[in-house]
């Protein structure tokens, strides 16, 4: 498991599961996500290491805001108020989903922003005129991929700037996050 990394392991084992079931695996595009932002599960809150890898899983098999719901509920019942480092770790969940909806492939912290790198195939060009207006000269756009300068107070603060981007990356339709 520690040579493929944690979100590929859950991502194969689901894909097992659903073989095995008969389900047919529609294979999806995997978001890797490189910020300084505090997301893990504190062994104060889970000290049980199998507990602990049940709830990540959970988490990284997360495709809708369903799903999401039904994992703070699950966490809530059986453990307590979530700290700051678990909800972080479920708010990168949502981003890889809004993410992998919007055809972007990669998000990176830089220097003085977030770098968005998008799939050339699923990027919608009729949204650039929409982001430059909503965002002005805090964005840029290069051959596949844009940079947003955002305000770095906090790690709530950073999910949020990057959650609300990928959102405006829609267009004019209602998202199920």
């Amino acid at each position: 498991m520690e040579q493929v990394g944690y979100d590929t392991y859950c991502k194969l084992l689901d894909e097992v599961v659903k073989e095995m079931q008969g389900i047919e695996v529609i294979e999806e595009e995997d978001v890797q996500i490189d910020i300084a932002v505090s997301s893990y599960i504190p062994d104060e809150f889970i000290e049980n290491s199998t507990q602990k890898i049940e709830i990540y899983q959970n988490i990284a098999l997360c495709r809708t805001e369903e799903d999401i719901q039904n994992v703070i509920d699950e966490i809530i019942d059986r453990f307590g108020t979530i700290p700051k480092e678990v909800e972080n770790l479920i708010e990168v969940a949502r981003i890889k989903n809004l993410a992998r909806k919007v055809g972007v492939t990669k998000i990176s912290e830089k220097k003085d922003g977030i770098v968005f790198i998008y799939n050339s195939q699923k990027f919608n060009v009729e949204i650039i005129d929409k982001l430059v207006k909503q965002y002005g000269n805090r964005l840029k756009f290069s051959p596949g991929y844009a940079t947003l300068e955002i305000n770095k107070t906090s790690d709530k603060q950073i999910l949020e700037d990057i959650e609300e981007y990928l959102e405006s990356n829609f267009v004019d339709e209602k998202l199920d996050k």
